[in-house]
């Protein structure tokens, strides 16, 4: 596809390549008035996750498992009708697509190392609780005449 803005960058030196990038197009229900009736400016992009050779192999198995749920026998589908032209809704499938797999394939956060909790803030956590206890004590009836 000459003219296009790609290639897709995922992540790092990780770009879709244009020939693993399925094309379909069909009449759209956004915005167009009556020529929304004659062009096919709905844009539905599909990439086959499973087979893809673009993606490490650790990225890989790391989106497989997590698109699991958007996965249609390891194809993932984006679709885009939001503007008029089936050329903006290119853009926008191809870069939604790209933003897709580099939310998949992100390494895993690093588990949080739990901390202790400084005894002095216990301690005054402790003593802030007994004060407000006596104070509340001291306001029952029971030794007013």
């Amino acid at each position: 596809m000459e003219g296009m803005s790609g290639p897709y960058v995922v992540r790092g030196s990780v770009s879709l390549p244009e020939a693993e990038l399925m094309w379909r197009f069909s009449r759209s229900s956004g915005p167009g008035g009556q020529h929304v009736n004659t062009s096919d400016s709905q844009v539905e992009l599909r990439f086959d996750l499973a087979r893809t050779e673009a993606l490490p192999e650790v990225w890989k198995q790391r989106a497989l498992q997590r698109l699991a749920g958007r996965l249609v026998d390891g194809v993932l589908t984006v679709r885009s009708s939001e503007h008029r032209s089936q050329w903006r809704n290119r853009e926008t499938a191809a870069v939604r697509l790209a933003a897709l797999l580099a939310e998949a394939t992100a390494p895993p956060p690093k588990p949080r190392r739990p901390t202790r909790i400084p005894r002095g803030i216990n301690e005054r956590r402790l003593r802030e609780k007994k004060q407000r206890s006596d104070t509340k004590r001291g306001r029952s009836g029971r030794d007013w005449g």
